[in-house]
């Protein structure tokens, strides 16, 4: 029971409750921007220096920066924004965070209560902008409930399916005193209860099934990463355990070790020739932790057609939605690996793991087409040569990748190879331009002494450019690869292969000088063209104890292989000794449909 004096001793303004839920729920960062409607909060961060805030460049930026902190650690990534524009600049962040399940707090400033609703400056209606983009939102009216919202923010945040939530607090309840609810004395909000566990009887039939495959294979997800780095373990466990073929969704990388024996490497539209055709030619199929989008199945009626599928995932929403499944396991992976390892260990007969070779004879087969080969040139440096110099000279270090999103997306998935999960940082669902420079500030923020680097292409780097400035200010020594074509590259291949090469508004004929550009925000700027010099001056990027941004001219019209084109099923995937323009137009369906 709490006394008078712990009741006087928990009286405070709303901007003080703000700070002490923030410390409580253990925050030690924020990404933010000030503006009149947050600035009693920042008056309350400017008198403590518990939570160190982060002063971004624009709001964007802090969502993003802080889903790279949250990615890159595991915990729950917070930022801070003013009322109006700072909030409606956070709707692209929010919107990333949802469709990637990555955990958000977002703190937006409001007007005051009584002006709500009469157009006040800088006034919107952020709970109902925000509410398709967030798993859950407030509008907080009483400064007695701020402490038990943000509580219960930071809940919904990270459990379940982890996504973004937002909390709009207006001015006045900010000034407003008010009673301090500790984290233990809050009541949880009882409709909101995720199942963690998954039901046993249909663990139990999808491990017979498992035991009776003849050519299974693991697709695993990124909510492998999401449960935690246990549920990784449990992963690589059953791998060893089965036998099985893995293959991974783009932000599953890393759950599974690329050194591993049963790696296939990534599936989808850009994905490996031998994971696509394992897929197509399946007998048992355990989804965990994906959710079957469009980028992994092509054609839905020509999906994996004659195999059994097994779908674990902790949303009830995401199984049976794209592709109907013959079981469906709902609770948290780590939980269900668990009981899925145990289960596998008590089988009474073990499965003969000859049953398999047949398997991995085809298997085999299909890693011997060699997918991602691309033809090299000692005048000019591939793109996919770049990175492969990259992986080179960072595999061996504590590196965390970021990318923009593009061509050099797909091919950094490609020729990177992840040993362990939450050292890839890329926006998958919602393919957000601009990402990578501000997600790879906040993994540095995170991870002080690590090597952190942005592979970006020359467009989408400048869509958030100006965070360079944050880097600057906070001594994030990031680097910025960017893979220089001087085109948006996956526009470009798009336009080439299905509009008659008609570059339209893909090219761009303005481009900044990146060397300049970085020493005029005072970092450090590099530029490379041939490949014998590759080598040095990626070697110097690293041992720049400073920002850097690494201008990497590359091929102007390389294309991004292999490709499964929209419309078409995994096993008519275009592999790069074929994509000629005869075959690629043959391998557009009749409608001439969008790749995207």
């Amino acid at each position: 029971m709490t006394t008078d004096n712990q009741a006087a001793g928990n009286r405070m303004t709303g901007a003080e409750i703000v700070l002490k839920a923030l410390k409580d729920n253990g925050v030690e960062h924020i990404f933010g921007y000030p503006g009149g409607a947050v600035l009693p909060i920042y008056d309350e961060i400017f008198q403590q220096d518990e939570i160190k805030h982060i002063l971004v460049r624009h709001e964007q930026g802090a969502g993003h920066a802080a889903e790279g902190y949250a990615r890159s650690t595991g915990k729950v990534g917070v930022m801070l924004v003013t009322s109006g524009p700072g909030a409606t600049n956070a709707v692209t962040p929010l919107q990333d965070a949802l469709m990637d399940s990555i955990p958000l707090v977002c703190l937006t400033g409001q007007v005051p209560t009584p002006l709500i609703g009469s157009d006040a400056f800088q006034e919107c209606d952020t709970v109902g902008i925000t509410r398709p983009c967030t798993k859950h939102n407030w509008l907080v009216k009483d400064v007695n409930q701020l402490a038990a919202i943000i509580h219960e923010a930071f809940r919904i945040a990270q459990s379940g399916r982890p996504g973004p939530v937002v909390v709009d607090i207006p001015k006045d309840v900010q000034f407003a005193t008010g009673t301090y609810t500790p984290p233990a004395d809050y009541a949880i909000q009882k409709s909101y209860q995720p199942k963690i566990q998954g039901d046993l009887n249909q663990i139990h039939a999808a491990i017979e099934m498992m035991a009776n495959a003849r050519r299974p294979i693991i697709y695993s997800g990124g909510g492998v990463v999401n449960s935690g780095p246990e549920a990784s373990k449990l992963l690589r466990e059953l791998v060893d355990l089965t036998d099985f073929p893995i293959t991974s969704t783009l932000m599953g990388l890393g759950a599974y070790p690329a050194s591993g024996k049963n790696w296939l490497k990534m599936l989808g539209m850009h994905g490996s020739y031998e994971a696509n055709m394992a897929m197509h030619d399946c007998d048992v199929m355990v989804c965990i932790g994906a959710r079957f989008d469009d980028r992994i199945t092509g054609r839905l009626n020509a999906f994996s057609p004659n195999s059994k599928k097994i779908h674990i995932d902790i949303d009830p929403s995401s199984i049976n939605k794209n592709v109907r499944v013959d079981i469906g396991i709902r609770g948290d992976v780590g939980h269900v690996l668990e009981d899925m390892v145990r289960l596998w260990r008590a089988l009474p007969k073990k499965p003969e793991k000859n049953r398999l070779e047949g398997w991995w004879s085809d298997i085999a087969r299909w890693r011997a087409r060699n997918s991602f080969a691309y033809t090299k040139n000692s005048d000019v440096i591939m793109p996919q040569y770049a990175l492969e110099r990259l992986f080179a000279h960072t595999k061996d270090r504590d590196t965390y990748i970021t990318t923009e999103v593009g061509q050099h997306q797909m091919w950094a998935a490609q020729f990177f190879g992840f040993e362990q999960p939450n050292r890839w940082m890329t926006s998958g669902g919602l393919g957000t331009m601009g990402y990578g420079l501000p997600a790879a500030l906040g993994v540095q923020i995170a991870h002080p002494g690590s090597l952190v680097i942005d592979i970006a292409g020359d467009a989408s780097i400048q869509m958030c450019i100006q965070e360079m400035s944050t880097a600057i200010q906070y001594d994030a020594p990031i680097k910025i690869f960017i893979m220089n074509n001087q085109y948006m590259g996956m526009v470009r291949q798009w336009q080439q292969l299905l509009h008659g090469n008609r570059l339209s508004h893909s090219y761009t004929e303005a481009m900044p000088d990146f060397v300049k550009l970085a020493e005029a925000y005072g970092a450090v700027g590099l530029r490379c063209d041939k490949p014998d010099e590759l080598d040095d001056a990626i070697v110097e990027m690293i041992e720049v104890k400073k920002p850097v941004i690494f201008d990497c001219r590359v091929a102007n019209l390389a294309n991004c292989f292999p490709m499964i084109p929209s419309g078409k099923a995994h096993n008519e995937m275009l592999l790069p000794d074929e994509a000629t323009d005869e075959a690629v137009a043959n391998a557009i369906d009749a409608k001439g449909r969008q790749l995207v």
